[in-house]
């Protein structure tokens, strides 16, 4: 049997002071998308949320622990968790949404041969709808279904680590103002996990923000970035 050394930061069960607490509630926020949402948008009813989480605090914590400090560290932290600044909502107002559906997507091992290979699939497709991104040990394409068996063929089956042409890729286009404005992408995707759509590969291209999703799942991605903008626009002519 392992034995923790105290010293190590195990918990001790016998205080759990207000600092553990208030830990154990940020790390409750951070893991509920919605919740960071309402509380950014300050419609969350603090009370009926610390109801929620208190059972879950006394577990994570190992000891009981009462509503009213629960209560207590969900209104320290609410300040924490703000909606968008002006300059990003300014952004995803004047973005604009376009899907391409039938989309294939193949992972492979990066390799001399392989980057060689995308190298020329790029001068050869220039024309077609092919993106790539690339990590320290691999390489992903994303590209029209229409061409899969052309860029099948030019890679080895030894070097595939990931295939499958069930896929939509959405394209989010925005003004030239989103290099510089930090907080924009994460707001298109936390809109779309909101949607409990996963996201099956993402890359961003200058100012446009292509997110692959499956097909099945295209349509609430899309309906949610495209109720994020509408929202947006709305309340900016509001304003005027």
């Amino acid at each position: 049997m392992a034995i923790i050394d105290p010293k190590e930061g195990a918990l001790d069960l016998k205080s759990a002071t207000p600092g553990a607490i208030i830990a154990a509630v940020r790390d409750e926020i951070d893991y509920d998308l919605s919740l960071q949402d309402a509380l950014a948008r300050d419609y969350a009813n603090v009370s009926a949320v610390s109801r929620m989480m208190q059972p879950r605090i006394s577990e994570k914590l190992g000891k009981e622990v009462n509503l009213e400090s629960v209560t207590t560290s969900l209104k320290r932290l609410r300040g924490a968790y703000t909606a968008a600044s002006e300059e990003i909502r300014a952004v995803i107002a004047e973005s604009v949404v376009n899907v391409r559906t039938h989309v294939s997507k193949i992972s492979v091992e990066k390799t001399r041969k392989t980057v060689e290979a995308v190298g020329a699939m790029l001068a050869t497709y220039q024309h077609d709808f092919l993106h790539v991104s690339e990590s320290i040990s691999s390489i992903t394409l994303i590209f029209d279904q229409k061409l899969h068996n052309k860029i099948r063929e030019s890679l080895p089956d030894s070097v595939i680590l990931e295939e499958g042409d069930d896929y939509a890729a959405i394209i989010v286009q925005s003004p030239v103002r989103i290099r510089t404005t930090p907080g924009c992408i994460i707001n298109f995707y936390n809109q779309i996990a909101r949607r409990h759509v996963n996201i099956e590969d993402t890359v961003s291209c200058h100012t446009d923000t292509i997110i692959v999703v499956k097909m099945r799942e295209v349509g609430k991605a899309f309906t949610a970035l495209t109720d994020l903008i509408t929202e947006e626009r709305k309340r900016l002519e509001s304003r005027e």
